[in-house]
């Protein structure tokens, strides 16, 4: 049985606060990374269709044993400048992901990018909340939506997402959009919590919290990502790693560690703008 902790979405909905993240993985690797990680412990998993690794990932759960109502599987809607996002194309993306998937529903739906530029995805929201009240999405949110876009999806849709999936890691810690998820009750997920595994782990001061602790700078960082009350999807296809990654609930940080760890925001983004980021 899985140790991690779970949060409840506004809908009812339980959503580990752990869970593993297959981007950038190749869809031939995707299976024995899953697979992985379900063996050390996860129970969430964390795909996209732009990943192009739903097969992969799907071959991983359903040769797992483990019960569907175990798991928590989320794939993101590639909400691409290729056509104008209509009721019918939403459906058949999320037919084609399921279908990757192997599954008859996928506990999160996800739309991947705002693409404020374009300004469709209301079409989408309102088309998501209509595959929630089928049942073939448990709960359904969005990603990379920055407060503008939520509060005009709150406004005109009347659907509050379930979560918002965002790049969040000590170094760049959105403070406001948190204090807005929390307004709403929406569920702050981070991507990237490690922040890609670059400057921040070798920070001396995670450094210095993962030696009091006798811990590793990413356990330190993950387990505050928990204490702060995120869901966190770290990713990785070394087993040591992913098995690492998920030893985070035998410590806790003191108000000290949790103080010098705010002290690490600097605004450092690693990925696109929301609100100038546009694809095709």
């Amino acid at each position: 049985m899985s140790k991690v902790p779970s949060i409840t979405l506004n809908n009812g909905v339980e959503m580990p606060q752990l869970g593993f993240g297959v981007w950038q993985v190749p869809d031939d690797e995707a299976t024995a990374a899953v697979s992985e990680a379900l063996a050390a412990g996860y129970r969430s998993i964390d795909t996209a269709a732009i990943y192009e690794n739903e097969v992969g990932t799907g071959k991983a759960l359903a040769a797992s044993g483990i019960a569907r109502d175990e798991l928590f599987v989320t794939t993101k809607l590639w909400n691409s400048a290729s056509e104008t996002w209509t009721r019918e194309s939403v459906l058949r993306e999320f037919d084609a992901s399921l279908a990757k998937l192997g599954l008859d529903y996928v506990d999160l739906y996800l739309i991947h990018w705002p693409r404020a530029v374009r300004e469709d995805y209301l079409t989408i929201v309102r088309t998501f909340a209509e595959i929630a009240e089928s049942g073939r999405a448990k709960a359904v949110g969005v990603s990379n939506f920055q407060p503008a876009h939520l509060e005009r999806v709150i406004a005109e849709t009347s659907v509050v997402p379930a979560v918002n999936q965002i790049e969040l890691h000590p170094n760049f810690q959105q403070a406001e959009l948190r204090a807005l998820h929390a307004r709403h009750g929406i569920a702050t997920e981070a991507w990237s919590p490690l922040g890609q595994g670059k400057d921040l782990l070798a920070d001396p001061t995670i450094g210095r919290i993962a030696a009091k602790h006798g811990r590793t700078a990413a356990q330190v960082v993950l387990r505050w990502h928990v204490q702060t009350g995120n869901v966190a999807i770290p990713k990785s296809v070394t087993p040591s790693r992913i098995r690492e990654n998920f030893d985070v609930f035998g410590f806790e940080l003191d108000d000290e560690d949790l103080t010098a760890i705010a002290g690490l925001d600097n605004g450092t983004r690693l990925g696109p703008d929301p609100d100038e980021f546009d694809f095709s």
